[in-house]
């Protein structure tokens, strides 16, 4: 099949109309289908972006059961796909179901091969535009969320949840384990929302001691106790007009989750040792690595000020299910600490890149990040070996799925790997993968990979 050419797949069961579409659309790559399991065959193995369907389809050649019926399964299928009805003069009731089913336009026979040109060219034109915005958007998806470096469509999907959520008010939580980057989310949510000018502070519940932790959130008067020789305004109160970011807000004590929830609800705070209510106009937001649902049912977290602080929950997956991140990611940090530690450019040994996609990562990115740092240092020649990473491989079993779903996954995840591995060298990619570079150009832009 020729690489120029844009694909339309033509379904209908008369030879003699077959013959006449052919020889109409001569500038495309022209497939021919007679039923709808040829149809729904050759639509799985080319995805073409236009179809042009005759609605009287075998077994029901004098209906048009058969034909919404395939009509129903391709744009299930594909659902950007430019569906064309073909009808006859006596058709047009047809015509309008398979429009309100979904289909693009329909065109009545005979056809007047000019017209329906046109028509066919207007589809492609239109589909090229969508598939083009699609991929604007994924750009402004992978620009606009800065320190997170990633491929996979899971954390993709949390980025764009963030930018959605950012310029609201709403309280956020963001879960995930630990070293996965939930104070970058909670910084970038501040960033791209309209308090970005204002400040961004934040305080760990788990690092301070319980006795400061009171006076640390809400500040205390002059006087209030030994050694609070002056006036200090707590950081819920120094964050006014900002955000204030709560980290690991399930060590929080108590007592202190009851001023918190009364903070919320009522937007005023009193310093320790004050009887002034003061207003503070700031956006909360939470991160913690545990199960606040399970402190709850252990008494150890109140019910009430979970769902105040839970009105956006975003959870950020771990390391190790992100697909080729790690590989990424090790390239990333690579490059960082050479230019960091001043060393000439390193690469990785192919036991090492082995070792660094069968790890488990249990620190997730801040554990990447020190093995990183630590083999460029050691690393004694132009290879950083897997000795100098010092991990041990570990391998996880596939899900068994539907062979289409496994034929996907297989190649998505092949070329997500390739592509990390050679730190995104498409050359270098498609000799890993034995295939040619305008290959790999057709099966990133099959699967959206930037």
């Amino acid at each position: 099949m020729s690489q120029d050419k844009r694909v339309l797949l033509v379904i209908e069961d008369d030879p003699g109309l077959q013959r006449q579409l052919r020889w109409s659309f001569d500038a495309y790559e022209v497939l021919v289908a007679s039923d709808r399991e040829g149809a729904l065959a050759l639509a799985r193995r080319h995805e073409p972006a236009v179809v042009t369907m005759d609605l009287g389809l075998p077994p029901d050649p004098d209906g048009a059961s058969e034909g919404l019926a395939t009509l129903e399964q391709l744009l299930e299928l594909a659902p950007d796909t430019k569906v064309i009805v073909l009808t006859g003069n006596q058709d047009h009731g047809h015509a309008l179901k398979a429009i309100g089913a979904g289909a693009y336009d329909f065109h009545q026979k005979p056809c007047d091969p000019e017209m329906l040109g046109l028509v066919v060219e207007r589809a492609f034109y239109l589909h090229s535009l969508q598939q083009e915005n699609r991929r604007l958007v994924q750009a402004q998806a992978y620009s606009s969320i800065s320190g997170i470096i990633t491929r996979d469509p899971a954390l993709v999907k949390v980025c764009r949840n963030i930018e959605k959520v950012a310029p609201s008010d709403a309280s956020v939580i963001v879960l995930g384990e630990s070293g996965t980057g939930k104070e970058i989310l909670a910084r970038t949510l501040h960033q791209s929302s309209a308090r970005r000018e204002k400040r961004f502070l934040a305080i760990n519940c788990a690092a301070i001691p319980e006795a400061l932790l009171e006076s640390e959130l809400f500040g205390y008067e002059k006087g209030a106790y030994t050694g609070a020789v002056k006036q200090t305004p707590g950081k819920i109160e120094l964050a006014h007009e900002g955000t204030f970011f709560l980290d690991e807000v399930g060590d929080l004590p108590m007592a202190l989750q009851a001023k918190l929830l009364r903070f919320l609800q009522e937007r005023v705070i009193e310093r320790i040792g004050g009887r002034k209510e003061i207003p503070v106009d700031v956006r909360v937001v939470c991160a913690t690595h545990q199960n606040l649902k399970k402190l709850i049912e252990e008494g150890r977290f109140r019910e009430d000020l979970y769902y105040r602080l839970s009105e956006i929950v975003i959870t950020i997956p771990p390391l190790r299910d992100r697909i080729g991140d790690a590989a990424l990611l090790a390239h990333h940090f690579k490059n960082k600490f050479c230019t960091q530690e001043k060393r000439s450019v390193l690469n990785f040994s192919k036991e090492a890149i082995a070792a660094i996609e069968s790890h488990t990562w249990p620190g997730n990115v801040r554990e990447m990040e020190n093995c990183i740092k630590r083999a460029v240092i050691m690393a004694d020649g132009p290879l950083i070996s897997a000795e100098d990473l010092g991990l041990q491989g570990s391998t996880v079993e596939a899900e068994p799925i539907n062979l289409r779903q496994v034929r996907d996954k297989a190649e998505y995840d092949a070329l997500m790997k390739a592509l990390a591995r050679v730190d995104g060298n498409v050359v270098k990619a498609a000799e890993l993968l034995g295939v040619s570079r305008p290959t790999i150009y057709d099966l990133m832009n099959r699967h959206r990979i930037k």
